[in-house]
C-alpha cells in the first residue's frame, strides 16, 4: 500500500477538482484510478463540469459534485452549499483556470495540492499549500500523474476501466454489428481553427470506403458547427457514410468507439475517449502540440505538422516557443495533407475488407 507524505497512512477523503474539458477529464480519470488502486479504502469526491459528468458518472464508488459554468452565480452557490460543513484530507487542484480556483475556496482541506510554480498559471499557486514536482515538457496526462507521485503513489501505466452500461453497448452493437470494421471520424474540436477542411475528411472517407471496404461513421456533438461539418463531408464524399453527429450520448459514443477500427480526429475530447477503450487514433495536429496533448496511446499515429506551423506562423522552432503554445491561425490545419493522413491510417493493422453488399447494407434513416 502506498502512503501519503503527511500521515504515513492513506487519506480518508480526497477531493479531485477537474471541471473540464472532456479530454482533460479522461486524463484526470487515469489519476483517479491510480489513487483508487493504491488506496482502496479512501473516499473520493470529484467536482466536475456538467457535460463531463454525463460520461464520468459511470465511475463507481465516487461522489460527484457537478458544476454548470453556464449557471453563473447560482451554479457556484450550489457547489458551495454541497461542500458546506465538509472537510477533506486532500484537495487535488488539477485545473489551471481562475474559475476552478474560486471553486477550490469552497473545499476545506488540510493539504491543497497544485502545480509547481512554473506551471501554476492563472494564479493557481495562491490557492494551494503544496506543489507537485517541477517538470518540463510533459504530456498533460503525465503532468496529472505527478499529483499521485506527490502523494507517494508510484507512477504506473495509465488505466481507465470505465464501465459501460449494457444499454450503451447494445446501442453500439446495433450500429456496428461487426467489430473492427469502421473508421470513425470525429471532425470537430472545440476550437474551429483546429479543424481540418471537410473536403479533406471526405477524401479520406472515400478512400476508406472504396479501397479498404470500411464503414465510415461521422460522430460528434449536436452543435451547429458539427452539423455543418458533417453535412459538408457527406456532400463531398460521394459515398454513403453513417451520420451519427448529435445522435449519441457520451456513453453510447464511447461504446461505439470501442467497436471501431480507428478514429480520425483533430485535438478533441473523442480522441482521448478513444484511448480509454484502446482504439487507435490518427490525430490531426498542427494548431496544437501532439507531444503535449495528443491521444496518449496513439501519439505515434498522429499526423504532426506542429513544428512546420511553428516556423511558418511564429517564425521559430518548436524548441523556441512555449510548451503550451497554441498556433490557432487561419490555414494552419491545411499543413496536413490528405496523403499524409491516408499513409498514417495504412500503418495501422490492415483494414478488414468487407463485401460490397455488406458495405452498403446499413440503414441511413434517422
Amino acid at each position: 500500500m502506498s502512503t501519503t507524505p503527511f500521515s504515513g497512512l492513506p487519506p480518508a477523503t480526497v477531493c479531485l477538482l477537474r471541471l473540464s474539458a472532456i479530454g482533460d477529464t479522461c486524463h484526470a480519470l487515469a489519476l483517479l484510478r491510480a489513487l483508487q488502486s493504491a488506496w482502496p479504502t479512501t473516499r473520493f469526491t470529484w467536482i466536475i463540469g456538467r457535460v463531463e459528468h454525463k460520461l464520468m458518472s459511470l465511475v463507481p464508488e465516487v461522489e460527484f459534485i457537478s458544476y454548470d459554468k453556464r449557471g453563473g452565480l447560482r451554479s457556484l452557490n450550489a457547489v458551495r452549499q454541497a461542500l458546506q460543513g465538509r472537510h477533506f484530507d486532500v484537495l487535488l487542484h488539477t485545473q489551471l483556470a481562475f474559475r476552478a480556483s474560486v471553486i477550490s475556496t469552497f473545499v476545506h482541506a488540510d493539504l491543497r495540492l497544485g502545480f509547481d510554480r512554473a506551471r501554476a498559471r492563472e494564479l493557481q499557486w495562491l490557492f494551494t499549500n503544496r506543489r507537485i514536482a517541477a517538470r518540463q515538457n510533459e504530456h498533460v496526462l503525465d503532468a496529472l500523474l505527478g499529483f499521485a507521485e506527490a502523494l507517494g503513489v508510484a507512477r504506473t501505466a495509465p488505466r481507465w476501466d470505465l464501465p459501460l452500461p449494457a444499454a450503451a453497448r447494445q446501442y453500439a452493437a446495433a450500429l456496428l454489428p461487426e467489430r473492427g470494421r469502421a473508421l470513425l471520424i470525429s471532425a470537430c474540436s472545440s476550437h474551429p481553427l483546429r479543424n481540418w477542411a471537410p473536403e479533406r475528411y471526405a477524401a479520406v472517407a472515400r478512400h476508406a470506403v472504396e479501397q479498404w471496404g470500411l464503414r465510415v461513421v461521422l460522430c460528434g456533438g449536436p452543435g451547429a458547427v458539427e452539423r455543418a461539418m458533417a453535412d459538408a463531408i457527406q456532400v463531398a464524399a460521394t459515398v454513403p457514410l453513417l451520420d451519427q453527429v448529435g445522435k449519441d450520448t457520451l456513453p453510447e459514443l464511447l461504446a461505439t468507439l470501442e467497436r471501431g477500427w480507428a478514429l480520425l480526429s483533430p485535438d478533441s475530447g473523442p480522441a482521448h475517449m478513444a484511448s480509454m477503450v484502446g482504439l487507435p487514433v490518427v490525430g490531426l495536429y498542427a494548431a496544437t502540440n501532439a507531444v503535449r496533448s495528443g491521444p496518449y496511446l496513439s501519439r505515434e499515429h498522429c499526423v504532426d505538422a506542429y513544428a512546420e506551423a511553428a516556423m511558418r506562423f511564429r517564425g521559430r522552432a518548436v524548441s523556441a516557443i512555449p510548451w503550451t503554445e497554441k498556433i490557432e491561425e487561419p490555414g494552419v490545419m491545411d499543413l496536413i495533407s490528405i496523403e499524409a493522413v491516408i499513409a498514417k491510417l495504412a500503418q495501422l493493422d490492415t483494414p478488414p475488407h468487407s463485401s460490397v453488399p455488406e458495405l452498403f447494407s446499413f440503414d441511413h434513416s434517422d
